[in-house]
């Protein structure tokens, strides 16, 4: 049942960030490419999580993608309010 749950997350976080992509594609933004991009680093650690390829002491390791994900969402929405304030200046 756990690898379901892993499975299912896994594709709830690769649908997500096809929809990210489709709408970074349209609108040209750059917080929705962060976004689509922390999306797929949650996919693949999931993805790890699930097919147990790491040992259970080692697990830490795989939540360092999601780590880096909130990284790249916290860059992103930096980026974007600091870059509107440049352009009304």
């Amino acid at each position: 049942m756990e690898h379901f749950l892993y499975g299912v997350l896994t594709a709830g976080n690769l649908v997500a960030a096809a929809f990210f992509l489709r709408f970074y594609a349209r609108t040209k933004q750059r917080l929705l490419l962060m976004f689509a991009l922390a999306f797929l680093l949650f996919t693949a650690q999931q993805a790890l999580l699930g097919l147990e390829v790491t040992q259970r002491e080692e697990q830490a390791n795989a939540y360092l993608l999601r780590l880096a994900g909130f990284i790249l969402i916290i860059a992103g929405i930096v980026s974007t309010n600091f870059g509107k304030r440049h352009r009304n200046e």
